[in-house]
This record gives C-alpha cells, structure tokens and sequence, in this order.
C-alpha cells in the first residue's frame, strides 16, 4: 500500500498516523492547548498571501484541499518549535566540503617548523608585544622572558588601550596567571609542550569559557556563562598557551559593533575594526595578545584582517572542531587564527585541528607544516579577473610588486579560470539567513531580537525574520545548487594546489565551497593595510601556508604595527 491508503480506500492522516505511533515513545515537551478558534485562524485569504509570499501559485481548489493539512502544520511546527533545542544543536544534514574525485592529504603529518633563535639584546616592552609567536617561543623556551612577564604585559597592554579600540569584552587575569605560573613552571624543568607553550592569546567572544561569561556579543547574552571549554579553548590549554582576554565581536558575529559600542581599528581610530571577529584583529595587530582565535562564516576572518593588516587563516570547513561555539550557519561557519606572521597561524592550527568526536564535520585529515619545502613542486594559479578588476591605483600598484616577488621567488603563476558568481550562485548566501534563523529561533520567539544593538534592514533581528519565511524545498534547492557550484569549483581548480588573488574577489564562492584562504599583507596606502589571498585546495592549508611564508619572507611587514598614545 502506498501514500497511507488503507485497504478499503480511505485516506489516513500520514501525520495522524505517525503521532500514533510515537505516542509510544516518552518525549518531553512543552504542551501547546489546541483550539477550534486557533485550528480556524488561517482562512484560504491567508494562505493564498502566504504562498505569493513564496512565490508559489495553486488553484483555488487547490488551495482548499490544502487548508486542513497547512492548519495541521502549523500546529505540527509550533509543537516543534516548543521543543527544548540548544543553541548550537547541530541539525542532522551535514554539508561535506568534500567533492568525489578530489584527492585529499593522507599518509602521517608532519610538523617541522622554523627553529628562530631568541634574539641576543633585550627587547623593549613596546617591540616585545609585536613579536609573533615564533619568536615569543623561542625567548620563553630559552627563558629569555617568563610567561608571567608576558601575560603582565599583555593584560597591562588590554587595560591600556581598550578604552580606544574597545576590543575586549572581558579580561581574564585571575585564569592567565594561573596558566602563565603552570607554563613557568613546566618550562623551567624541561617539560616543553610546543611552540604555543606560554603564549598568551585571545579568544572571540563566542568560544564558550567554563565559568567565563560568553557573550556573542549581544546584549541578551551579556550574562551567560557556560559550563564547559571549546574544544579550540581545550586544545590551547593543552598546547600550554595562556587565555588573557575575551574578545569582541559584531553582536551574533555581524560587523564590528556589539553591545558596548564599536571597535575601532588600531590604525585609525575613526574607523571600526570590521568584522566580526573585529576584536581578535584589533588586537593582534596593536600588541595586544600574541595571538587570536576567530571565526569566519563568511568574511569574519578576512574582513577585520584586511581592515587592521593581521595574518589570517581560514581553514577548510570541517578542518577545526567548532563544539562549544556559537552557531551560526551550520554549513558554513568556521574557526581559525588570527596572527602576525604566517607561520604563527601554522602553529596555531597545528594545535586546533582534528577531530573531536563531537563535531562530526571535521574529517581526519592530517595536517603537515614543513616551510622548509618552500614553493617546490606546488603549482599555483592566478586569478587574473579578480586582479584586472581592481580599481585603487595604490592598490594595483602593491598587486604588482606582490605578483613580481612571488614570481621571483620561484612561483610559476598561471591563469585560473573560477566559477562565476552570477545568477543563481549570487543568491546562495541566503543559507546564511535560514540558518541563522533556526540557531537564533528560541531568541526570536522569546522576542528578544529587539535587545539587539542595530536594528535596521540588513541587521540581524531583520535577517532573521525574513530568513523565517524561507520555505523548506527552497533552502534545499539552494544546496542542491551549492553542491554544484562545488563541483565546478573542483573542476577549476583540478591542475593547481592554490591561487592568489585579491581580498573579497573570490569570498563568497570560497565560502560556500569551504575551501582554505590565507591572507596577510603586500603593502601599505599610508596608514591602511594593503592584503592579498592565498586559497588552496581542501585541506591543503600547507600550500597555501608555504607560498605565504616564502612571499613574508620576500616582503616583511610593509608599514611594521601601529603604535597607539
């Protein structure tokens, strides 16, 4: 028998059904009174805005033979919607970054980083705090300098200047000391753990912190304090580094204002870090941690490391565990670090990647650092279209110097032809919004969107309402479009291990693919930043990593750090 017809031909309600039988299973939800009045509040007139809403047209008769069954599901979702579902419940659909045919890393990992040597002559605290972590390493280990000095340092560093950038959402000293004592400790009697050993950072205020206030930024999360670490907060404490502050970050990871206001960019003050980990990229590039973690769902990472000049990497999707951070898009939401030299962020991945048997995204893929291997044997694209559409004269200026030294370094750059974004693909991020919707849902039935800091037309508490009139087979449809948009990703870039590009010219499609992105600097335009982009192959974060450190080695740090009164 087929579509529920019974033998002697009369149709049984699938859904009557069904809840018959799961009357024998004990689900604990909040029960809702169903009413005649409220079965009868959706009239045909209803449901036929309802539709055009979704731009779906039906007879008249057809409308009426759906009427029951749409009152029923309202009442069916609203039951659903009731059920006690946590903020950051992973749903049970998956997107994979991964497209058939595509080969991926395998074999053991291999993890060989640069040796620095501590520099010989004392560092002044104001140079001090813009080493990158590869240095601040190796003075920690050669006991050069204490973690406990470093972390006064930084936390004297984050009380300083916090009032001008507003970056930090809650300093956590009484914890840094404690682990900077630990590291101390460790360090003094042999018992080294790596290079992030005694280094302090800072995490994006939406990483949960056991009994530290996680606040995504937003107002109605101002108080919350979790029971547990992430599983990135877990594996940094095992790395040995020192959790000094909590960072900002655009309420719900949008933008660069939250609950106290904006933060502001180290380099000009007038101007807001961007985001949304806006927190993390102020700063990293004003001295104000060793390092940072954010997240990117799409251009979180890049934005503010573009804005403020730091070193970002943005790690294949399904490369770090995200358990114990605040969802977003489930599909698309991503964490890495953020630094100020490129083999920091190696470092730092190297310590937050792999599996955790929570995230079931994240695939056992292994990941290997060996700089030393330089540009050898990798074959690099150049994405031309997104270079000739550069408009800023500085900025072509910077490309092209940027182009030359990598060339001169050895990379044989050849022309990459990526997806379009036009049509259909264009449309694509609005995953971001249903998504977002269904995280965010107990929020916006509690009617707490209206706490929210910004509430205009492209701000969250509107987002998220529209993204709540998506229907069901259209954000399937749009994943059936992403799929092949992956497909035809992967046939691009099927001859290349990485491309370079400009910053923003292939985020979108990057993001929806899942594939890796490094950017760091190429120059300066006075006090602002000039970045160019490195994508790589899924789970290639080496390539794209090696081709960077050869192209930071080549380069430096154009325009150096910015130094705050």
């Amino acid at each position: 028998m087929d579509r529920g017809d019974s033998p002697t031909g009369g149709r049984v309600g699938r859904r009557a059904a069904l809840r018959a039988a799961a009357a024998a299973c004990v689900v604990t939800l909040a029960s809702e009174p169903t009413t005649a009045q409220d079965a009868d509040a959706i009239t045909e007139a209803d449901l036929g805005a309802a539709l055009r809403v979704t731009d779906r047209a039906y007879s008249e008769a057809e409308r009426a033979l759906m009427l029951p069954s749409v009152r029923e599901m309202r009442r069916a979702m609203r039951q659903v919607r009731m059920a006690a579902i946590p903020q950051g419940a992973e749903p049970a659909i998956r997107f994979d970054p991964w497209v058939p045919g595509v080969p991926l890393p395998s074999g053991r990992s291999a993890f060989r980083p640069t040796k620095p040597v501590a520099p010989a002559d004392a560092i002044d605290p104001d140079s001090l705090a813009f080493q990158p972590v590869s240095v601040l390493s190796a003075m920690l280990r050669a006991r050069r300098v204490t973690s406990v000095e470093l972390t006064q340092m930084y936390l004297q560093r984050l009380r300083m200047f916090d009032p001008q950038l507003l970056c930090v959402v809650t300093l956590t000293e009484e914890l840094a000391m404690r682990q900077a004592e630990q590291a101390d400790r460790e360090i003094a009697a042999g018992r080294w753990r790596g290079p992030l050993h005694g280094v302090p950072w800072g995490a994006k205020d939406l990483l949960f912190t056991k009994g530290i206030r996680t606040t995504f930024g937003a107002k109605p999360y101002e108080d919350q304090i979790p029971p547990t670490d992430a599983t990135v907060v877990q594996r940094l404490e095992r790395a040995g580094a020192v959790l000094v502050a909590k960072l900002s970050l655009g309420e719900l990871a949008m933008g660069d204002v939250w609950f106290r206001g904006m933060t502001r960019c180290p380099w000009d003050l007038t101007q807001g870090s961007s985001g949304s980990s806006a927190g993390p990229g102020a700063a990293t590039a004003a001295g104000l941690v060793g390092f940072s973690i954010g997240t990117e769902t799409l251009g979180s990472i890049v934005s503010p490391c573009v804005r403020n000049g730091t070193t970002g990497l943005r790690p294949t999707y399904g490369r770090v565990p995200r358990t114990g951070a605040m969802a977003l898009s489930w599909t698309m939401d991503k964490i890495g670090p953020i630094t100020r030299s490129v083999e920091d962020c190696a470092l730092v991945l190297h310590a937050i990647a792999g599996p955790d048997g929570a995230d079931m995204t994240v695939r056992p893929v292994p990941f290997s650092w060996e700089p030393a291997k330089g540009l050898a044997g990798l074959k690099i694209g150049l994405d031309e279209a997104g270079f000739a559409a550069q408009k800023d004269e500085a900025a072509r200026a910077v490309y092209d110097r940027a182009l030359d030294v990598l060339r001169k370094a050895g990379a044989e750059l050849k022309p990459i032809r990526l997806p379009s974004m036009a049509g259909a693909y264009a449309e694509l991020t609005n995953v971001i919004d249903v998504e977002g919707a269904a995280s965010f849902a107990s929020l916006i039935a509690q009617g707490k969107l209206a706490d929210l800091a910004q509430q205009g037309p492209n701000n969250w508490p509107n987002i998220f309402r529209v993204g709540t009139t998506v229907a069901g087979v259209d954000y399937i449809a749009m994943m059936q479009l992403r799929a092949q948009l992956q497909r035809e990703m992967a046939a691009a870039m099927a001859d290349f291990d990485c491309y370079v590009t400009p910053p923003y010219a292939t985020l979108v499609l990057t993001n929806l693919t899942g594939h890796p992105t490094l950017i760091t600097r190429a120059g300066m335009d006075g006090r602002k930043p000039i970045m160019i982009e490195f994508t790589g192959q899924l789970y290639r974060e080496d390539a794209i990593l090696r081709v960077g450190h050869v192209f930071e080695r080549a380069m430096g740090t154009p325009g150096g750090w910015p130094k705050l009164g």
